[in-house]
């Protein structure tokens, strides 16, 4: 964590920099919490004398999950500490709801010289946290955040056996709805239940049908992103209202791509008959007979076809998993500049790196691929007078000699011939 950086004294006249940190865990369109929050920081920031500069809004971040340091509105201040002289919360739970980020936090804010401040409740002055605190300012923000934390951990006691009722009598309890189905009225007259999706009823139809006609989930995929039909995730904040897409590995989507592995779980469930499913296994009643959602998308006998055609397609030899995988995030392919990653060949001992843009719903114009040990083999170190020899399952390594440590390699691979460094 940068430290913060010598400053020149400030004159009596300048009021300290204020950032004020709005954190809502999940957002609705009838929630009033945000507005709440920013009267609240702002009604601190007058009472101490501060000026607000700017404000670092995460919405729909779990405090219990993530900590400061990690949310992504967050976090790229707290990288940048000479750009304000306070950070303003309208409640210690808005920062933290553990004991540990509250500790780390507080650490933070004494290297960098920030002062944290939270807002109380009841009208009643903020708790004022300077890099020079005492032990009692320190001790109250650590009894707040333990607070916070069992708070916390109450709730999920309580959401968790809220969802087992709800799975037992078929209730939809939230989330993310199964591809084919949307939200409905429950038949009792409480709550939701599922029902089918017009839109997506007939794209699960039509997918089916191209797995049974003999074209690959990769294709398959292919020919949805190119149809325009959006994954089931961006499908269920279109139905919500909300934006589609959103941020993965550090990088903003307007929308996210269809995969082979997405495809596959879509397939796969027995959501597809109806059940209700929690960790992947259909949820069953007293009698042992499945919990229903909504009506089937597919019959049994339509089910169990689709998994004898997706089961056909696999020879079911599965060598076994390398322990590890050396140059993940270290070797990129030179088509695309995507990650290469660990490959197993069936009914072999040994395996690739290979260019895995199909996974990842994009296309390589040049995908590359390379015999793994020959490459863990060259960014090996070498002790100095030694000679690289050849190892007896992997074949004879690329020339050249290492450089005493693994360094980022770039794959390339010409049309015809084999992934060569």
């Amino acid at each position: 964590m940068p430290e913060r950086s010598p400053q020149p004294a400030s004159t009596p006249t300048e009021h300290p920099r204020a950032l004020g940190a709005v954190r809502l865990s999940t957002l609705t369109e009838v929630t009033t919490s945000p507005g709440r929050q920013r009267a609240c920081i702002q009604q601190c920031t007058d009472q101490l004398g501060f000026t607000l500069i700017a404000e670092a809004a995460d919405l729909g971040v779990s405090a219990r999950k993530m900590s400061p340091f990690e949310r992504p509105s967050l976090s790229p201040w707290l990288r940048r500490p000479d750009e304000y002289d306070a950070i303003v919360w309208s409640h210690v739970d808005r920062a933290v709801r553990s004991v540990a980020h509250m500790s780390e936090l507080i650490e933070w804010g004494q290297r960098c010289a920030i002062t944290l401040v939270f807002g109380m409740s009841e009208g009643r002055q903020p708790l004022v946290v300077t890099p020079q605190a005492d032990g009692d300012a320190i001790c109250r923000c650590m009894n707040l955040a333990y607070a916070a934390e069992q708070e916390s951990r109450a709730l999920s006691a309580r959401l968790t056996s809220a969802h087992e009722a709800l799975r037992a009598t078929g209730r939809y309890g939230g989330g993310l709805a199964p591809f084919g189905y949307k939200k409905a009225p429950h038949s009792s007259g409480v709550g939701w239940c599922l029902a089918p999706d017009p839109e997506t009823l007939t794209v699960v139809h039509a997918i089916v049908d191209d797995v049974h006609s003999g074209l690959s989930l990769v294709a398959i995929a292919h020919k949805l992103e190119a149809a325009g039909v959006l994954v089931p995730r961006d499908r269920h904040a279109q139905l919500q209202g909300r934006p589609t897409g959103g941020r993965r590995h550090g990088r903003d989507f307007d929308r996210c791509r269809w995969t082979a592995g997405s495809l596959s779980k879509i397939l796969r469930t027995p959501t597809l008959m109806g059940h209700r499913v929690h960790r992947g296994k259909t949820v069953r009643d007293a009698e042992g007979s499945p919990v229903l959602i909504g009506p089937p998308l597919l019959t049994e006998a339509e089910f169990q076809a689709l998994q004898d055609t997706l089961d056909a397609r696999s020879n079911g030899i599965h060598p076994q998993r390398r322990a590890t995988s050396l140059l993940i995030g270290v070797a990129h392919c030179a088509g695309c500049n995507g990650r290469m990653y660990f490959a197993t060949r069936k009914a072999y001992t040994y395996g690739d790196y290979a260019c895995r843009a199909s996974a990842r719903g994009t296309t390589c114009a040049a995908p590359a691929a390379i015999r793994a040990g020959w490459l863990d083999e060259y960014t090996q170190p070498v002790p100095r007078g030694c000679r690289r020899g050849r190892r007896g399952d992997t074949g004879k390594a690329p020339p050249g000699r290492g450089s005493g440590h693994s360094r980022q390699r770039t794959i390339g691979r010409r049309p015809g011939t084999a992934g060569r460094t």
